[in-house]
């Protein structure tokens, strides 16, 4: 008993500030993205934002469950819940009612569940507790082919439910696995991938493939000849050949046809202002016209008359972005910032393995979401979907964010044990 409450108060205070602030705004930000004067009052549950001050609610109560739980049962337990929430994916895939175009969505009555939204920190728990088993170590082949198993069977399941931008997030856990060892020639791969596959759409291929080879000519033409380079060499030439050649299937096969058009859009390929291309700009004219200070609390024109569509949702950025101006969006930007800071400063000073692993698991996916998210309202990424953390309105979002966070901040409180 004395332990337990210990460990509560030992909570990060901080962490728990920062999230109880960014949930406020995002409170006040869904207000005033859907304000309508025939229903004014902040508390009416009939709009959004009443309903989403229950989810609220919900996730504190939550959160409270979570701190009193023994910090044990997470680290015990990982297998269980992440298998729990892959049987969810596969319940949802079958029965689920299709959403948006995404069969991602199971109806309890009261409320729709989305166990993608759960999978996020159930795969991060099962890769903590795998990661941290004993003589487990990144740098070993068959380390690597179960970490990619053990993210790579939500990542399919979730693309079967044509959830696309959820099933993005897990690539995030890349960073994690580099943090635990694993080569940055990963990273690097994983960056040229990317830079290939947009270059392959601007480019024509065979143009592009010359391109490629003159490349590796001159690094042949300039390197010792011996049949170590030459190896390399015609490696590289075939691996990037081959991506770049690959890029039709993949972009026409994979993607849906409303990915390829907002890609296309992105690219500056396509101009559809009144079709893809329409939330996107709309939000930016949103956020452009918040300027330095902002238009002010329920002022915002853009969002008073829907104009930007989801603007409570995927698109609640831009909402911040009218009222409060340039000031509003730093000062969420720089909440963003100071929580994942703290995150990793936490993980770093973790004397339990599971836990730092977990704790960097957790940031990678708030990172990926709010560089994403942001990124999509300001014209920087594709709209792929993906909710802002504590800020975009949605019961499932709001309670997998939380439970995410919670469960660490419980974990931070029992740094002094060591958790396998």
């Amino acid at each position: 008993m004395r332990e337990q409450k210990s460990a509560l108060q030992n909570t990060d205070k901080v962490m728990i500030s920062l999230y109880l602030v960014l949930v406020f705004i995002g409170w006040i930000s869904i207000y005033a993205a859907v304000y309508n004067e025939d229903h004014a009052s902040i508390f009416d549950l009939s709009q959004s934002y009443g309903r989403q001050l229950l989810w609220i609610g919900a996730s504190f109560f939550v959160a409270y469950m979570v701190l009193i739980i023994d910090g044990k049962f997470y680290a015990q337990f990982s297998y269980v819940i992440y298998t729990a929430v892959i049987l969810l994916l596969i319940f949802s895939l079958l029965f689920a009612r299709k959403v948006k175009g995404a069969e991602a969505w199971i109806d309890i009555g009261f409320f729709k569940l989305q166990p993608s939204e759960f999978a996020k920190f159930a795969t991060c728990m099962a890769l903590a507790k795998y990661l941290s088993s004993i003589n487990i170590r990144i740098q070993d082949f068959k380390t690597k082919i179960i970490s990619t198993i053990i993210i790579a069977i939500p990542l399919g399941l979730i693309l079967l439910q044509n959830d696309t931008g959820s099933a993005l997030v897990f690539i995030s856990f890349v960073f994690l696995l580099y943090r635990e060892g694993l080569s940055g020639n990963f990273l690097l791969f994983g960056f040229f991938t990317t830079v290939l596959f947009v270059l392959a759409l601007l480019v024509p291929k065979f143009e592009l493939v010359g391109i490629l080879g003159g490349i590796t000519f001159l690094f042949f033409l300039f390197s010792r000849k011996s049949k170590k380079n030459i190896a390399v060499a015609a490696g590289v030439f075939i691996v990037t050949a081959g991506i770049v050649m690959s890029v039709d299937y993949v972009y026409n096969k994979v993607l849906q046809e409303h990915q390829r058009t907002r890609i296309n859009v992105l690219l500056g390929k396509d101009t559809d202002l009144k079709g893809a291309g329409y939330n996107v700009n709309q939000s930016m004219i949103a956020i452009g016209s918040g300027g330095f200070l902002g238009k002010g609390f329920l002022q915002g024109t853009q969002t008073k008359f829907d104009f930007v569509p989801e603007q409570s949702t995927d698109f609640i950025f831009c909402t911040v972005g009218e009222d409060w101006g340039f000031i509003g969006t730093f000062t969420v930007i720089a909440l963003y910032m100071a929580l994942l800071i703290r995150i990793l400063f936490a993980a770093e000073r973790q004397r339990s393995v599971y836990t730092r692993i977990y704790g960097y698991g957790i940031a990678s996916i708030i990172f990926f979401h709010v560089m994403i998210n942001i990124g999509m309202t300001i014209g920087l990424a594709p709209v792929i979907g993906i909710p802002l953390p504590f800020l975009s309105y949605g019961g499932s979002s709001m309670l997998s964010f939380t439970i995410l966070l919670f469960v660490f901040i419980r974990l931070d409180a029992y740094r002094m044990m060591v958790l396998r």
